[in-house]
């Protein structure tokens, strides 16, 4: 009897650190980082405003941001990227906004969920969401689309990339965050090139082609 309950005391004990250090970690996490503000690309045909917050572990966040401008610069885009601490400081308008969350408990981060919902510029704006985590994310790019939504912004696209799970299948050899960034990569080039070919077919009615 008294081996067993020394047993689930045990247990008691392990759960609860387990716990209180879960909450600590969520604490950590969430606040809201530093500014930092930082410009790719030399061209301004189209500007685009990319929002993130740092995750005190981990920087997929900052590295993805700058990979997905880098691929918008190739089309001529010239892009902000920016904390969500330094983008509140921010008061010209963009062609386009996106916004890079971590997943927490299976939520977007809390710096970039308050940012949009606080956010007075978003409605009708193109606007791109990236949602990161270690694998689990469907429900935290569910409710970051939907608070994009919500704002009257035009969401032309979502995107996900992990730290664990294979962003890629077929390159599981090679490293998992390298690959997040190629991706990020290719996908502002595809965005650039949406715009771009949106804006073209716009003229060409307007002119009569």
């Amino acid at each position: 009897m008294k081996r067993r309950k020394k047993i689930m005391t045990t247990i008691f004990i392990v759960i609860a650190l387990t716990v209180i250090t879960w909450i600590a970690l969520t604490i950590v996490v969430q606040q809201m980082g530093p500014e930092k503000l930082a410009t790719v690309g030399k061209n301004d045909d189209y500007n685009a405003l990319v929002i993130y917050d740092p995750d005190p572990i981990y920087n997929l966040d900052e590295k993805v941001s700058i990979a997905f401008a880098e691929g918008l610069s190739e089309s001529r885009w010239k892009s902000k990227i920016a904390t969500v601490a330094a983008a509140k400081k921010i008061e010209e308008s963009f062609d386009l906004y996106v916004f890079c969350a971590n997943t927490y408990n299976w939520a977007p981060d809390k710096a970039i969920r308050n940012y949009i919902k606080n956010s007075t510029d978003l409605e009708g704006q193109r606007v791109v969401a990236i949602t990161l985590g270690s694998g689990s994310t469907k429900r935290s790019q569910r409710m970051l689309e939907a608070l994009i939504t919500q704002k009257k912004a035009t969401l032309i696209d979502s995107k996900t990339f992990w730290l664990m799970k294979p962003n890629d299948e077929s390159k599981t050899k090679r490293s998992n965050r390298k690959i997040a960034l190629e991706m990020a990569n290719n996908f502002g080039k595809e965005i650039a090139d949406r715009i771009r070919n949106e804006k073209n077919e716009v003229l060409s009615k307007d002119s009569g082609f």
